[in-house]
């Protein structure tokens, strides 16, 4: 709280300490023992504040490796077999925007090295396939397709390259790809994230090459200024640490940049870095958690079957964006260049199940009540017209102002008595807790630790915690 008086800030103003009393909230630490302003912490730029709020962005993994049922191609394959014969790029976006995404990124180049796009670099792209009679450009379709849905366009290109004869000869190799980049961030308007790891995994007897990671994102910055970069280390965005769709239940966006310093560096601090981030990091740096809607990352027929069920899309959700990520969510298209109707199906299917889940804030309608109780801890509440059944809560922090819950419970009121209803360690853009539905009169939120002089948090509440819910413990 950034001021303190006899009682409690709500939207409309400040409410009285009877109220606070009636809330069974306690009254403020009196003025004189207030704590010496702490130093400004990280806040996230413009580009990362709207990147947060999009939620949701769709991958997109098509390239030889979707023609030749393989993972990770070696970079041997003919162009000749990258021929989709009924690519629709428009498909892909109307079907991300219709699943609520706001955002798409493309592998415009795999560790194969064959690129979407034709490039001046090496004969090893679209302009050497049978595809648009080698006149096509699948990036240019896939931007296009963004932006006439309304879609935010992002493009990943790997650093390794199994198909260049550079690949490992250091500086040769960076000029290559530096110049593939400059292609990419050149050629195509605005691109609002370019995306990056650290692959290079060629094993102990291979290849091996040393990325100017400095070089490229200063590169990136020059010509795509406004682009947010990933990688497993940021620096803007960094890994979660994992592909199962799941975030840390303790979620920082800040971290240290001495333990996460580039990508492709593993170890015990590092990962538990990037899975939870660090509550004294110096960096605003959040976690993109990416996970495939399939086994594989690239279509396979075989897996036609084990396209992942509405509920486990739903679970997803929770595990990502409910825990202060943004989820980038794999879906593959067909050898024709399709997304495969039962991956649509799914995708409609967890928007329509998020739609009802998301319906009614049971708090739309109430004022939240808020009273700082010390330097580093707050009381908040709703009070609810009527008694009604509560089955989620949805905690958001104003992230502009930076993270700074570290701990917090949730109560609700049952026949005049506070009873608890969830606990948790971090907040940040949003955290959402399923629990034991509950008919309560109104719910309290106690912050019982924080980096900062915590601000209110904005609670809202929903009936259903969605399918399969288990209560959080």
């Amino acid at each position: 709280m950034t001021e303190r008086r006899e009682g409690a800030w709500t939207r409309r103003g400040f409410i009285g300490a009877g109220v606070t009393a009636a809330l069974g909230m306690s009254a403020p630490a009196p003025a004189g023992q207030q704590q010496p302003v702490a130093p400004r912490r990280p806040r996230p730029s413009r580009a990362q504040l709207a990147w947060q709020r999009d939620e949701l962005a769709m991958f997109i993994h098509f390239g030889v490796n979707t023609f030749t049922d393989r993972e990770w191609g070696d970079g041997t394959e003919r162009p000749a077999v990258f021929d989709p014969s009924a690519l629709d790029a428009r498909q892909w976006a109307r079907t991300a925007r219709a699943a609520g995404f706001k955002a798409m990124i493309l592998t415009a180049k795999h560790h194969d090295g064959f690129c979407l796009w034709p490039s001046a670099t090496t004969a090893h792209s679209v302009r050497s396939s049978p595809w648009r009679g080698g006149r096509g450009d699948l990036v240019r379709e896939f931007v296009d397709a963004c932006r006439a849905e309304g879609l935010k366009p992002g493009l990943y290109l790997s650093p390794w390259d199994r198909n260049a004869t550079s690949y490992g000869q250091g500086e040769a190799y960076m000029a290559f790809y530096l110049a593939q980049l400059t292609e990419l961030l050149s050629n195509y308007e605005e691109i609002h994230e370019v995306w990056f790891d650290g692959a290079n995994g060629e094993g102990p007897n291979g290849k091996r090459q040393s990325y100017d990671w400095g070089r490229i994102w200063t590169a990136v910055k020059e010509m795509q200024q406004d682009a947010v970069i990933f990688s497993d280390a940021g620096p803007e965005v960094r890994w979660i640490g994992n592909e199962h769709g799941v975030a840390g239940e303790t979620n920082w966006s800040i971290v240290d940049p001495r333990i996460v310093r580039v990508p492709g560096v593993t170890g015990d601090e590092v990962m538990r870095s990037l899975r939870e981030g660090d509550r004294t990091g110096i960096v605003w740096r959040p976690g993109e958690t990416d996970v495939s809607i399939r086994p594989g990352w690239f279509h396979h027929p075989a897996e036609d079957a084990q396209v992942k069920s509405v509920e486990d899309l739903v679970k997803i959700h929770f595990t990502s964006v409910g825990r202060n990520s943004k989820l980038l969510l794999n879906v593959p298209p067909t050898r024709a260049g399709l997304l495969h109707d039962t991956d649509v199906a799914r995708l409609a299917g967890m928007r329509a199940r998020l739609d009802a889940i998301f319906a009614e804030d049971l708090a739309a309608s109430s004022e939240p009540a808020w009273v700082a109780t010390g330097a580093t801890t707050a009381v908040g509440a709703v009070m609810l017209d009527q008694a009604r059944e509560v089955g989620l809560v949805d905690l958001q922090e104003d992230i502009w102002q930076g993270q700074r819950v570290a701990r917090y419970a949730v109560d609700g009121l049952v026949d005049g008595a506070w009873q608890p209803m969830s606990r948790g360690s971090t907040i940040g853009y949003r955290k959402l807790d399923r629990v034991s539905p509950v008919r309560v009169a109104g719910v309290r939120l106690r912050i019982e630790d924080a980096i900062e002089s915590p601000l209110s948090v904005r609670i809202r509440l929903y009936a259903s915690g969605g399918p399969g819910h288990v209560p959080r413990q």
